[in-house]
C-alpha cells in the first residue's frame, strides 16, 4: 500500500470539505441553499451540468459495459443521458426558469394540484436512491483499491458517504457550485494528462491503434439486430435515460441557479454536449488497459469489469499519475454524489414536509433546518441501499439505468403536457400518473423481460391517461 497516494487522497477530501464549509458562509436562507440565489455565471453552470453527470457511471460503469458488451450497450448513458441534458436546455429550461420556482415539484403544484405535486415529488425523490447509491458504491470501491483491500468496500461506503454528507449538508447549492468548479478542472486536466501518458506506452502507441483494436474486436457495433424485441429494447434503453432524466430536480436545479435564462439554456446544452464528448476518454483508457495487460483485464472481466481502470492505473502508472487519476476519480464521484444528494432532499422538504407544517411557524431558518435534516436522513437511506446492492451484485451501470424508470413512467408526460398543452388538466395528470405507475409496476412483476420493457409500457400508459383524462374533461366542459 502506498501511503503517499493515500495521503494525497486524504488531503483532497479535507480540501473538499473545507470548500463546503466555506460555502456555508454564503447560505442565509433556503433560497441560497437550494438555488445559490439564482446568481451563478455561465462557467459555473456548465461545470455543474458536466461534472454532476460525469460520475462513477461514466468513469467506471460505461467503460465496463463497453468491455463486456459493445458500444450499443452504452445507449442509455452517455447517449441517452446527453440527450436529456440537451433537450432540457432547449425545451424546458427557459419556461421553467421564468416561473421562478424553488423546486420542480413546485411546477406540478402550480400547474395541477397538491396531490399531483406530492406523488410526482415522491417519485422524483425515490428515483435518486439508485443514482446517489451508485456514486457511494464507487467511492467504496475506490477506497478498497487504494488501500489494497485493507479498507473493505463496505467500510469505504461509510467513509465516502460521510465526506459527501459533510460538505453538502452545510453549503447546499453553493457548496455544489464551488466544489464542482474545482472538481471539473481536475477531471478535465487530469484525465487528458493520463490519456497522453497512456498513449505514449509502447503497447498502446497512440489513440488510433486502440480504436483499430476495439473495432476489430467488434466493440463499435452499435445498432441492434433488426428484430422487434432487440429494437424495442434498444429504443427503451435510450428513452429511459433520454426522457426519464428530464423531470429531475438536479438538472432543473442547475439551470434554475443561473444568473439569467440565457445561461440556464445554453449552460445546460453546452454542459450536456461536453459530457457526451468527454465520456469517450474513460472508454479509451479502459480499452488501452486491455492492450497493456491482457491477463489482468481478462481476470477482472470475469469478476468485476468496473475494477479494470482503477487497477490498471494503480499497477502500471507512476505515482504522480496515480495521484492525478484518483484525484480526478474522486472529483467526478463526489461532484455527482453531492448534487444528487441535495436534489431529492430539497424535493422532500419543500414539496412534501413543508405543506404539513403550520405556515405561521415556518420561518426560513426552520425550513433550512428541515432541509438539512432530510439531507442527513436520505444519506442514511443511501448507505443502506448501497450495502444491499453489494449483496445483490448490482452493477453501477444497472443502478443508474434503474434510477429513471419511475420518472419516465409517471413524471415525464405531466411535465411536457403541463408546459406545452393547454388542455392538460388535473384529471389528465392524475390518470397519467396512475396508469403509468400501475402498468410499469405490473410489468416489472409479471413480464420484466417482455419485448416492450416495463418502463416503456408505463410511458405509453401515462400518455394515454393524460390524453384521455384531459380530453374527457375538455369535452364535458364544451358540451355543457
Amino acid at each position: 500500500m502506498d501511503h503517499t497516494l493515500l495521503g494525497f487522497v486524504f488531503l483532497y477530501l479535507v480540501v473538499s470539505i473545507g470548500i463546503g464549509v466555506y460555502a456555508a458562509t454564503k447560505v442565509k436562507n433556503t433560497q441560497d441553499y437550494v438555488t445559490a440565489s439564482r446568481s451563478l455565471p455561465m462557467i459555473m453552470v456548465i461545470a455543474m451540468v458536466f461534472a454532476t453527470w460525469f460520475g462513477a457511471e461514466t468513469v467506471l460503469g460505461i467503460p465496463a459495459t463497453f468491455l463486456s458488451e459493445n458500444l450499443g450497450g452504452t445507449i442509455s448513458d452517455p447517449f441517452g443521458a446527453s440527450l436529456a441534458l440537451i433537450l432540457f436546455g432547449l425545451f424546458f429550461a427557459r419556461p421553467l426558469y421564468r416561473m421562478k420556482l424553488l423546486t420542480l415539484g413546485d411546477f406540478f403544484r402550480q400547474r395541477y394540484n397538491r396531490p399531483v405535486e406530492v406523488v410526482i415529488s415522491l417519485a422524483i425523490a425515490f428515483s435518486y436512491l439508485g443514482w446517489v447509491s451508485a456514486q457511494v458504491v464507487a467511492l467504496g470501491l475506490v477506497f478498497n483499491v487504494l488501500s489494497d483491500g485493507i479498507i473493505t468496500q463496505e467500510q469505504g461506503i461509510y467513509i465516502g458517504a460521510a465526506v459527501v454528507l459533510l460538505y453538502t449538508l452545510f453549503g447546499g447549492m453553493w457548496s455544489v457550485a464551488l466544489t464542482t468548479l474545482v472538481q471539473m478542472t481536475i477531471i478535465v486536466v487530469g484525465l487528458l494528462w493520463i490519456s497522453k501518458l497512456v498513449a505514449g506506452m509502447p503497447e498502446v502507441n497512440g489513440v488510433a491503434p486502440v480504436i483499430e483494436q476495439a473495432a476489430a474486436s467488434g466493440k463499435f457495433e452499435f445498432w441492434p439486430p433488426l428484430e422487434w424485441a432487440a429494437v424495442v429494447t434498444f429504443i427503451a434503453g435510450f428513452l429511459t435515460m433520454g426522457l426519464g432524466s428530464i423531470p429531475q430536480q438536479d438538472v432543473f436545479q442547475r439551470a434554475n441557479s443561473s444568473k439569467n435564462e440565457r445561461i440556464a439554456v445554453w449552460g445546460t446544452v453546452i454542459g450536456g454536449s461536453l459530457y457526451f464528448m468527454f465520456a469517450a476518454v474513460p472508454i479509451y483508457l479502459t480499452y488501452a488497459a486491455t492492450l497493456v495487460d491482457p491477463a489482468m483485464t481478462t481476470t477482472l472481466l470475469a469478476s468485476d469489469a468496473q475494477l479494470v481502470l482503477p487497477t490498471f492505473v494503480k499497477t502500471h502508472l507512476p505515482l504522480y499519475a496515480q495521484i492525478i487519476f484518483y484525484g480526478a476519480l474522486l472529483s467526478v464521484i463526489m461532484s455527482t454524489a453531492s448534487g444528487t444528494l441535495l436534489a431529492p432532499s430539497v424535493t422532500i422538504s419543500e414539496n412534501i414536509i413543508k405543506e404539513f407544517m403550520p405556515h405561521h411557524r415556518m420561518s426560513q431558518k426552520r425550513l433550512l433546518w428541515i432541509t438539512r435534516t432530510v439531507v442527513f436522513a436520505f444519506s442514511g437511506l443511501v448507505v443502506f441501499y448501497s450495502l444491499w446492492s453489494l449483496q445483490t451484485e448490482t452493477s453501477i451501470h444497472q443502478m443508474v439505468e434503474n434510477a429513471y424508470k419511475v420518472t419516465l413512467a409517471c413524471a415525464f408526460v405531466p411535465l411536457v403536457a403541463g408546459l406545452y398543452w393547454k388542455r392538460a388538466n388535473n384529471l389528465g395528470a392524475g390518470l397519467s400518473i396512475l396508469l403509468g405507475l400501475i402498468v410499469w409496476i405490473a410489468m416489472e412483476f409479471l413480464a420484466p423481460e417482455a419485448a416492450l420493457p416495463p418502463q416503456f409500457a408505463g410511458l405509453v400508459a401515462s400518455a394515454t391517461g393524460m390524453v384521455a383524462g384531459s380530453q374527457f374533461k375538455y369535452r364535458s366542459r364544451t358540451q355543457s
